[in-house]
């Protein structure tokens, strides 16, 4: 008997199964934070080899993003090359297992369910704090809708760069291929900002990560508004009507895509203006201010991301069963 294909449904449904099951244990040693410490290393040493000026950022930035790939991407194909070796098993076994750690279906789910107990209790500065663990911005001066529209956004927007994306590349390339796009992603996340600082010298991972969530983003969009039509409590006109009028309502060419679908879905009004760093940035609102958003939106808005990742992978399952037979 040998084990399943490295990519695939071999690869990434055990891996949503895990995910689902285990989620992201803080003392579990995780490839993303293993990112995280790779770009702060790095980033001041390739800083003082450039000059500084805004082509030299750029190049110092773009050198970043390739030694990310080649250390993530390279090396995760290198690993399963040399565990094949010993067993085809082990190799599925490892691949599974980093393939699980780059989902965030149950850590979106774990993450927004601490900030909705709170607001359940009543507790409105605990809320903050919960919710200042997932987004950047400035939560001191929120009030409770603020913080449900804050935690809502997030699950919406991470839906798609957190767990459909991944889904995606994993299926298409395993491993290597889903390492390789967390790096973007995690580049991203940590220079891909239009700050001073990071203006020219996270070009690259911005651009890079555009281009990689631009098709993922927008079946994101479209399976929730699916997703939406199958779940009590959400409405499956209502999310493609304000998908399809709102989702270019954003910076980033592909945020607004799954946020668009949930406020529809929802019937309620997110994003707008919001505090960062001191500073009001102005932002255009998504949806409809049908009703006033509650707490309870944020588990509803946690199920349609559910939704959304059991189609993309009851999709896949139909793609390669259907290739399979050709």
């Amino acid at each position: 008997m040998t084990p399943p294909a490295l990519y695939g449904l071999g690869v990434v449904l055990p891996a949503a199964v895990l995910d689902w099951l285990l989620g992201d244990p803080r003392w579990l040693p995780h490839p993303v934070r293993w990112m995280g410490r790779a770009i702060a290393a790095w980033e001041a040493p390739l800083r003082r080899r450039f000059p500084k000026t805004a082509a030299g950022e750029r190049g110092a930035g773009a050198l970043l993003v390739l030694l990310m790939l080649l250390l993530f991407g390279g090396g995760s194909a290198l690993l399963l090359a040399l565990c094949e070796r010993v067993s085809p098993w082990l190799a599925w076994g490892v691949s599974v297992w980093f393939s699980y750690q780059l989902l965030s279906a149950r850590d979106l789910q774990v993450e927004s369910a601490a900030v909705y107990r709170p607001l359940r209790d009543g507790d409105l500065p605990l809320a903050r704090t919960m919710v200042g663990r997932i987004v950047g911005r400035d939560t001191s001066v929120l009030d409770e809708a603020g913080v449900t529209r804050a935690a809502v956004e997030t699950v919406a927007e991470n839906t798609g760069d957190g767990v459909i994306s991944p889904v995606l590349f994993l299926a298409l390339g395993g491993l290597p291929l889903g390492m390789a796009f967390k790096a973007v992603s995690t580049l991203d996340s940590m220079v891909g900002y239009r700050t001073p600082k990071y203006q020219y010298f996270g070009t690259a991972a911005a651009k890079l990560d555009d281009i990689l969530n631009f098709l993922p983003a927008r079946l994101t969009g479209l399976l929730m508004c699916l997703g939406a039509a199958l779940l009590p409590g959400c409405s499956g006109r209502g999310a493609w009507r304000i998908f399809w009028r709102d989702r270019k309502k954003h910076a980033s060419p592909n945020s607004a895509h799954g946020e668009a679908a949930c406020a529809g879905a929802l019937g309620v009004r997110l994003a707008g203006d919001a505090v960062y760093f001191g500073a009001l940035v102005r932002k255009p609102t998504l949806g409809d201010d049908t009703r006033p958003v509650e707490a309870e939106d944020i588990l509803r808005a946690t199920r349609l991301m559910y939704a959304a990742q059991l189609l993309t992978l009851a999709l896949l399952t139909a793609i390669f069963l259907g290739l399979q037979m050709m």
